[in-house]
């Protein structure tokens, strides 16, 4: 209880979680406190903080837990047959494009499969989340996980020929500073990051966006209108820019394409599910992804 309360930020959310008054979870953390005998909770209005003692305790629960849970799935015979459930975490829109079609395929050859999928543009932390497998595009910085690398994909500038008429084209990044943009808030995509094609310097460019989104279709979309110039990943506007509804500009400036990687939790021995999940996605993902990330010789 006293973890669940921890992973859902307050004692009340963490009481609908587990389906008991929140009196009643209370009182179980505070027994807990007086068995152990020290606080193990700081309870604010807003949140719930751990002490020093109650961090090592929570740590320490989780991995019994993980343990408890690991035999259970073994027990249960998800260590030598594919079954159970499979939680996955992936970007909104490479889940929609790419991952999506890969995950029916996938579903209909294992029947005794189900998979739950956690759409997020943002991170999500695969044991907090309690996810097996996810798809991230940028780089990784935690070595802890088991990486493949699926893919790469290009960094573009699209605007439609309208604007580009109306406002005359950009011939580097710095001439974006005052030209109509629509900004993606996205954690690999802002800033807008160019690389200098004599000196391979990275730079930024900053600029009050005309728009700001919270999705690369609504930039898209936008660009397609003639709002402003917006830049995103090459899989979202490759539609659009073999339709001819925009095209990329600044290519010159392009930083290197970005990984994409499957990953997991590094663990002694996988369950059936996941093994044979990674087996299946793996090529299919690469295949899916191998037009990306070539930039073409001017």
């Amino acid at each position: 209880m006293l973890v669940s309360s921890i992973e859902e930020g307050s004692l009340s959310a963490a009481a609908r979680q587990l389906r008991i008054p929140v009196a009643t979870l209370t009182r179980n953390v505070n027994d807990l406190e007086a068995l152990v005998g020290t606080k193990l909770l700081v309870r604010t209005t807003r949140k719930l903080t751990l002490t020093d003692a109650g961090a090592e305790y929570v740590a320490s629960a989780k991995r019994i837990l993980e343990q408890v849970d690991e035999q259970e799935r073994r027990a249960a015979g998800e260590f030598s047959t594919p079954r159970g459930e499979l939680v996955i975490t992936t970007p909104v829109q490479v889940a929609r494009l790419r991952v999506l079609p890969v995950i029916n395929q996938f579903l209909a050859m294992y029947p005794e499969i189900r998979i739950r999928l956690l759409q997020s543009d943002r991170n999500i932390d695969l044991v907090d989340s309690h996810a097996d497998v996810a798809i991230r595009i940028g780089r990784l910085r935690d070595s802890s996980l088991v990486a493949t690398r699926v893919g790469t994909l290009r960094v573009v500038v699209v605007a439609s020929q309208d604007l580009l008429d109306r406002c005359g084209e950009p011939k580097t990044p710095e001439e974006l500073c005052g030209f109509p943009c629509v900004v993606f808030d996205s954690p690999n995509l802002s800033p807008w990051r160019f690389r200098r094609p004599d000196t391979e310097e990275i730079f930024n460019v900053a600029d009050v966006p005309r728009l700001l989104v919270s999705s690369p279709d609504a930039a898209l979309d936008a660009a397609i209108d003639g709002i402003g110039a917006t830049l995103l990943l090459e899989h979202d506007v490759g539609a659009a820019v073999n339709a001819g509804q925009v095209r990329i500009i600044l290519q010159a400036f392009e930083v290197e394409p970005i990984p994409v990687h499957l990953i997991h939790l590094s663990r002694h021995q996988m369950p059936a599910k996941l093994r044979r999940f990674i087996d299946f996605a793996v090529p299919k993902l690469r295949e899916m992804l191998g037009e990306f990330g070539h930039v073409p010789s001017s």
